[in-house]
């Protein structure tokens, strides 16, 4: 799900951040560049621009990419990509496109998100080939070393994303994910998973919130971790 504001988002407590005195949004101050999968349509442009950040936004749907690179043609250290990060280079995946302006698009099967969240509908899906998220690192001669913070919105995706870049996650000060405590949708990472991945990379919990409860109970996160 997407930060619906900076202003919004500049709203929010982090549960752990606040001692460190990173919150709300402060950990962003530390970095150099984002790397953003999942951008969508940008609506986080504004907060990176605020602290100067190059950002490298990654979409993956044609039609929303084109809304992307014109909502940055006033952020020139901000730049759009229009391609699928997944796990491995060359797999292909049906991409299921939601009727939220496609935030809720997924390369996992909508299913139970339908009864949690406000009815969304998914009315088409198209064949993307992915590739690992070193690959597109070199694939479009970016410095590694300008980009240490990773954000990742992909719609229970992220642990793929992750295990696909485990030879670069150590560069990275900060990874943002977002993250639930049940099956969203079938096959979806789940907060516990992507605590024992990346504590296996050498990163800890910096800090997290909610950004949506379940009528049922269940909580969406989103997470910051840090190297521990």
């Amino acid at each position: 799900m997407r930060y619906r504001s900076p202003i919004r988002f500049a709203e929010r407590t982090y549960w752990n951040v606040r001692s460190q005195g990173l919150l709300p949004d402060r950990f962003l101050k530390a970095g150099r560049g984002v790397i953003h999968v999942g951008a969508n349509k940008g609506q986080e442009r504004f907060l990176y621009a605020r602290y100067g950040l190059k950002v490298v936004w990654v979409e993956p749907i044609p039609d929303i990419f084109k809304e992307l690179q014109s909502n940055l043609t006033d952020f020139p250290d901000q730049a759009a990509y229009n391609c699928l990060i997944a796990a491995q280079d060359g797999m292909k995946y049906q991409f299921h496109i939601s009727d939220n302006e496609g935030s809720s698009s997924s390369i996992l099967e909508p299913a139970k998100e339908l009864e949690y969240w406000k009815k969304i509908n998914f009315p088409r899906s198209i064949e993307l080939e992915a590739i690992s998220l070193p690959t597109f690192i070199r694939a479009n001669g970016l410095d590694p070393a300008s980009f240490d913070i990773l954000v990742l919105d992909t719609e229970g995706a992220e642990l793929l994303i992750l295990e696909g870049a485990k030879e670069i996650l150590p560069r990275f000060r900060y990874i943002q994910c977002e993250a639930a405590n049940f099956e969203v949708r079938p096959g979806c990472c789940q907060l516990p998973d992507l605590d024992a991945f990346l504590s296996k990379q050498g990163f800890k919990q910096a800090g997290r919130f909610v950004n949506q409860r379940s009528a049922k109970g269940g909580r969406l996160w989103d997470v910051l971790y840090q190297p521990a």
